[in-house]
């Protein structure tokens, strides 16, 4: 699960440029945006919703799939994601809107949209707020793609166990900074449910009119470099609390990183949903 400071600090120019250079150095979004802008049946849409989009790496993705005629426009609250974006990512058929994902339905035109897609950020959003602005934007027989990471949905896919040979490089983190810095982390609680299970999320689907079509455990296959390279991102780094400072992170994570092999196989759990505003809805 992501640390809380995941939750803020993207307005942040550093991390905005920090985020946009691994996703052009690793794959690991531009896979998963790849997986969830395939699912959306892109291939006769005329508008296209990137939801919570960041530096563009989903909107990149449904710029490859969709027609030359269609309009893509990728919505995100933080400006910095979008200024670093926009150094990298132009075409003409984008446009950016600065706006929370829950203000969507302000943004865009009622019933216009042919798919809406949420790449790695709908577990820290109202997920009620969106999906209600969802509904809204959607035309009939609109389809909304979305992931939501393992830890927040409660699931994991087999591969994490079959293919793990040795502690995680969070795990080793944890370890390092209590034997070399005295933290003392709370321990988990195995009583905490999950903040979004299938199961809530196939409620408030409902609950503003939106089907559930489809849920798929899946698994972002990565190294120990690409994951040593996701927690140097400052929203990412680890430990979350402690009080320390990104130095000192860095130090903790090179220090575990030392312990492990650079292309020591990693496994993330991913749980994919496909809603969809039913065809004969007015």
């Amino acid at each position: 699960m992501a640390p809380q400071d995941a939750l803020t600090g993207w307005d942040e120019t550093t991390n905005a440029e920090a985020y946009e250079a691994f996703t052009r150095t690793h794959p690991m979004y531009n896979d998963t945006s790849r997986d969830l802008a395939g699912r959306a049946e892109l291939a006769d849409a005329d508008l296209v919703v990137d939801l919570c989009g960041g530096a563009g790496a989903t909107a990149r993705a449904i710029l490859g799939l969709a027609p030359d005629r269609a309009r893509i426009v990728t919505v995100d609250s933080s400006g910095a994601m979008q200024r670093v974006g926009r150094r990298s990512l132009s075409d003409p058929r984008l446009s950016w809107i600065t706006a929370p994902a829950e203000q969507l339905a302000a943004h865009i035109p009622a019933s216009g949209v042919d798919a809406v897609v949420c790449n790695s950020a709908i577990w820290k959003t109202d997920t009620s707020a969106v999906f209600t602005a969802v509904a809204r934007v959607l035309r009939p027989g609109g389809r909304f793609v979305f992931n939501i990471g393992g830890g927040f949905a409660g699931v994991q896919h087999p591969d994490e166990h079959t293919l793990r040979t040795g502690p995680s490089l969070n795990t080793l983190i944890r370890q390092v900074a209590a034997r070399d810095h005295g933290y003392a982390p709370r321990s988990p609680s195995t009583d905490t449910p999950p903040k979004l299970p299938l199961k809530t999320v196939a409620t408030e689907l409902t609950a503003v009119g939106l089907a559930l079509v489809g849920a798929e455990i899946t698994a972002q296959h990565g190294t120990m470099a690409e994951k040593k390279a996701w927690l140097s991102i400052p929203v990412f780094a680890r430990p979350s609390g402690g009080g320390f400072t990104h130095a000192q992170r860095m130090e903790i994570l090179d220090t575990a990183y030392a312990l492990t092999t650079p292309d020591t196989a990693t496994v993330t759990s991913w749980l994919v949903v496909v809603a969809q505003r039913p065809a004969n809805t007015p």
